[in-house]
This record gives structure tokens, sequence and C-alpha cells, in this order.
């Protein structure tokens, strides 16, 4: 069977880490849902929508709309990416025009900041990457209490603090896919680590829950040595990668990275510390930030859903929902040359499956 590092990417050292022995779930209350072992589909019973919704919205449908997106932070490949799939997306509506701003680091006091700003200069939408479900939401329902529409995109919100979250997979199958693939570089019995943003980024904290238990019941003998947190910072990321080689040594056989961040600087820590091949790195990643390690075969493919197409689903989806053309209780909306796209969870809009990038391919993509 084909070895595969799976690659996934989006986007601290505090002295706590979480432990395999307790249960993380992220510091939230939501019941996980991990997937059979064997692959086969899960039962997931329908949910009724639970997003919120604006107050007295001005009726734009057809009409020109002016969005801002404010992601975790602007600087980064992932987000600039994001912002390009934007930018296609309102230059083939016509209709729509959209600007990215945001913090420079993933700083949720700071995202709160340019949202407040944006709220008082007026506009007719707001799209958002959450550093924080629960800390965001405020700023996110005075938006909607001003008329203004709110959709999610990459990490979500509490659910009444935004009309509709626009997910690049579900948590469960990225969980699965992860683990799945560390079994298969490392063994069922090897021993990994796990370098994150932070403990409470929404998307991340999830997918590490469903982790959890996913290996839990799939792979009860694999070893979940220790959980770190490096923010969205590279060489934060880098030192925590280079602290567990050196922490664990032998006993420390895979590296996940939970950011577009996070899994690059394990690469390059592996690499660095010379034990490509003994040391595997699963996470999420861009592809230009990862072709360096996939040409060396250090990392073996990379697989991410294309945040181009994630920021471009996001504007279509917010123009669909300004003329009218979902609204709660919708079970589809058209996005484009996406086609369209299925309403999941209440409020969710699934982008799909996620993307393979592999030698093969890697150099054909530019983001």
């Amino acid at each position: 069977m084909k070895r595969l590092a799976i690659i996934i990417a989006t986007t601290t050292v505090l002295t706590g880490a979480a432990m395999a022995a307790d249960r993380w779930d992220g510091g939230d209350e939501l019941p996980t849902n991990p997937l059979a072992c064997d692959g086969s589909p899960g039962m997931v019973a329908a949910k009724d929508y639970d997003g919120g919704q604006p107050t007295g919205a001005p009726d734009k449908n057809g009409q020109e709309i002016t969005l801002i997106d404010v992601p975790k932070l602007v600087g980064i490949g992932y987000f600039a990416a994001t912002t390009e799939g934007m930018r296609q997306a309102a230059e083939e509506l016509g209709n729509v025009k959209v600007s990215t701003d945001g913090p420079t680091e993933a700083n949720i006091d700071d995202q709160i900041t340019f949202i407040d700003n944006y709220i008082t200069q007026g506009v007719d939408g707001v799209l958002f990457a959450a550093n924080d479900p629960v800390a965001i939401a405020p700023v996110l329902k005075k938006a909607l209490g001003k008329g203004i529409h709110v959709v999610g995109y990459d990490a979500n919100s509490d659910p009444d603090a935004r009309e509709w979250f626009v997910n690049q997979a579900e948590f469960n199958g990225i969980a699965k896919s992860l683990i799945d693939s560390m079994a298969e570089e490392i063994g069922e019995e090897g021993k990994f680590a796990i370098v994150t943003s932070t403990f409470t980024t929404p998307n991340q904290a999830r997918w590490i829950a469903e982790m959890q238990d996913y290996q839990e019941a799939c792979y009860p003998k694999m070893e979940w040595l220790e959980t770190v947190e490096a923010q969205e910072d590279n060489i934060l990321s880098f030192n925590q990668a280079n602290t567990l080689i050196n922490k664990y040594g032998d006993d420390l056989n895979g590296i996940f990275g939970m950011t577009s961040v996070a899994t690059p600087a394990s690469a390059e820590a592996v690499t660095q510390a010379g034990v490509c091949g003994k040391t595997a790195v699963v996470g999420l990643a861009t592809p230009n930030a990862m072709k360096p390690y996939v040409a060396s075969d250090c990392v073996k493919s990379v697989v991410l859903w294309n945040p181009v197409d994630l920021g471009y689903a996001a504007v279509y989806v917010t123009r669909a929902v300004v003329d009218g053309k979902l609204a709660p209780g919708g079970k589809e909306v058209e996005a484009g040359r996406l086609g369209k796209l299925q309403v999941v969870n209440g409020s969710e809009i699934l982008l799909g499956a996620p993307f393979v990038y592999s030698k093969a391919n890697i150099d054909d993509f530019d983001f």
C-alpha cells in the first residue's frame, strides 16, 4: 500500500500541553462524531438551520454590494489564496466589491477591532475566519444587528453569530484522513505529537478532538505523546517541533502540523535534525510551502482543500444570501465554477473533498 503523508493546512508556546491521557475536546462542549474504522459512511441526523439573521438588511437583490473580509491574519499564503478566490468570484459576478483587511498576527482582540471598525464605516457584508469562536461572536452579532450579512469560512464562530459558514471539509473526515495516514507512515503502534495554533482555534480544536476519538477507537496501540501550541508563528512552530524531536528522540515517530505554518515548519525541523524517513510529517499546508519537502521526499504528499475555491465559495454564498437564493432551510447553493454546494449541519456549506498534492502535480499549483 502506498505510504501517504497527508498535509492539510490552514491556519503558542504556552507552558501547558495536552496529553493523550487527558480527554481534550478543544475547550468546548461539542460532541465528536468519529467515522467508522472501515471507512463506511456514518449516519448523521438532519439538523435544523441554526444560524443567525440580520435585522433590517436592505433589499439589494441584484444590486452592487460591498464586502469586507477579515481573516485570522494577513500576510500568509493560505489567506492570500482565499483572498484571490474572493477576487475571482467578485470579478465573475460583476456586482460585488470585496476587500481583505485584518491583523498581521492571529490575535482575536485585533480581529474584533477590525470587524468593529468596518461595521462603523458601513459595509453590506462581513466575511471572516475566526481566531476564537466564542470571543468573536458579540461583534458578529453586532454586525447582524446593523443589517449586515455575515458569512464565515475556514474557522467558524458560534452558529447564531453568522448566517452561514463555508466549511472546507467536515471535521471527522479530516481527522480520519490524518490518523489513517500517520498510521500508514509510522505503523499502528507508533508514537506521535501535534503542533497546533492554539487550543481554542475552532477548526484545529475540532480536528484534534475528532482525531483523538478516532485514533482511540481504530488504532488503540498508537501513542499520543503531546500537543503543543505555536500560534501562527513560523519560528515558534519550528522551535516547538525541534523541541519535540529533542525531547522524545527515537520515540517520536511522527508529527502532525495542524496549520499552514506549523506543517512546513515541522518539516523543516525534521529536515534539519536529519530524521527524514524516521519522523513522519503529516498535517495541513499550502503547496508552495511544502514543495521543497515533497521534492526531497521528506514529505510524501500534501492534502488540502483549495483555499482559492474556499474564498470563491464564500463570496458566491454571500451573493446568494443577499439575492434571496439561499435562505434558512435551503439544501444547496449555486457557486459558479464549483457548481452546486450542499448544506450540511443546519447552516454550513460544504466545499467538498480535499485535494491531494503530490510530486506528480504539486508544481502545477502556485499558492
